[in-house]
């Protein structure tokens, strides 16, 4: 049985790589130091070769990247005229980004951005405002004045960064229908329902995570039955139990990323990003500070994680990892070290192996966005 598993795995990943046999567009959005706005480069499956990146759109601190359902409008949270806000972007021939519309923030600048998947609307999660801002797409793409809704509280469990809610993610329920968002203030994932008729979101109600965990991204399994939760104090993934009907989620347990032993051997320690492999088998999540990855298996029955093995980025400061389209290779953006670097998934373990010659230099790197 385990053999014939394996061996659907590996034809899977087969399969992948001959549909994806050209170069993919992959996109980077940045802050900071002499980044000047969103880079673009081409990254070629076959081999993990990655071209040099070039500036596809200037802008002020473009920081992280989502698609429209069209796949072919961007859209990024940035400064924009009047302030911080979303800009929007039509893409052309050979990765350059065209912008078209914006929309500024009352509640300042977002840390993540995610568009519903029926393309009416996106939102953005305000770190240093404490909220969750909903942006109204038109038909045709421009984005419409934002309503904000505020965050409560702060578990105050680690001092002074839990002293007041700080949305850290926001994303969808696999079905639509609810929208949530990781408070790293609060310790829990706030859940609000959807009301698609009026395009807004109504407060649901909340997934308890762990006390000072600071949770700050989160996935949804490939099957949409589980939440993993990624704790950016604790270094470590808390998986929930998703009742898709009720809009509810159930603690279930919590694996860490890195050994006691290892955390202490580094002045400052801090998960960032958190990626599924799409056969579900496995997860993983970076470090910063240890600058790796921790590669999990996952048990597609009760969703439990173990941490199997953890891979060196070769970068300083991995804020964001990405899986590419044809799920054979994993990035990582090292935004101290100015760089992305290439890592292949081996089909049968997850665990992930350097390509020596796929790295780039992209300035302050802190999303990676594949092309559609």
């Amino acid at each position: 049985m385990k053999t014939t598993a394996l061996l659907t795995i590996t034809t899977l990943f087969t399969l992948a790589g001959s549909l994806a046999a050209k170069p993919i567009d992959v996109f980077f959005g940045t802050g900071g130091g002499a980044a000047k706005g969103i880079y673009h480069a081409r990254f070629d499956p076959e081999n993990g070769k990655l071209e040099s990146a070039k500036l596809a759109a200037e802008i002020p601190s473009p920081g992280f990247l989502a698609w429209h359902p069209d796949g072919t409008t961007l859209y990024a949270v940035a400064q924009v005229e009047g302030g911080a806000g979303v800009a929007g972007f039509r893409v052309k021939p050979g990765g350059v980004l065209e912008q078209f519309t914006s929309s500024v923030n009352p509640d300042g600048g977002g840390a993540h951005i995610a568009v519903h998947s029926s393309g009416k609307f996106l939102l953005t999660a305000q770190y240093g405002g404490g909220s969750v801002a909903l942006f109204p797409i038109g038909a045709d793409g421009a984005l419409g004045e934002p309503v904000v809704t505020e965050h409560e509280g702060g578990s105050e469990v680690v001092d002074r960064r839990q002293k007041s809610p700080h949305p850290h993610w926001a994303g969808f329920s696999p079905d639509g229908k609810f929208a949530l968002v990781p408070d790293l203030g609060t310790d829990n994932i706030h859940i609000y329902q959807i009301d698609a008729n009026n395009t807004e979101i109504i407060k649901h109600g909340l997934a308890v995570g762990i006390p000072g965990g600071g949770p700050r991204h989160m996935r949804f399994s490939a099957d949409g039955r589980f939440i993993y939760l990624l704790n950016e104090f604790t270094l470590s993934v808390t998986t929930f139990a998703w009742d898709a009907a009720a809009g509810t989620a159930q603690r279930l347990g919590t694996e860490p990323a890195l050994s006691d032993e290892v955390k202490s051997g580094e002045l400052f320690n801090s998960a960032a990003e958190i990626i599924v492999h799409p056969d579900g088998q496995f997860v993983w999540s970076s470090n910063r500070g240890h600058d790796s990855i921790t590669c999990y298996r996952a048990d597609p029955a009760t969703g439990t994680l173990s941490a199997t093995a953890v891979q060196a980025v070769r970068g300083a400061w991995p804020r964001n990892i990405n899986i590419d389209p044809t799920a054979r290779w994993v990035l990582a953006a090292g935004a101290n070290s100015n760089t992305v670097s290439v890592h292949q998934i081996d089909p049968e373990t997850g665990h992930l192996t350097f390509q020596t010659k796929g790295i780039i230099n992209v300035p302050k790197p802190i999303c990676i966005l594949f092309g559609k």
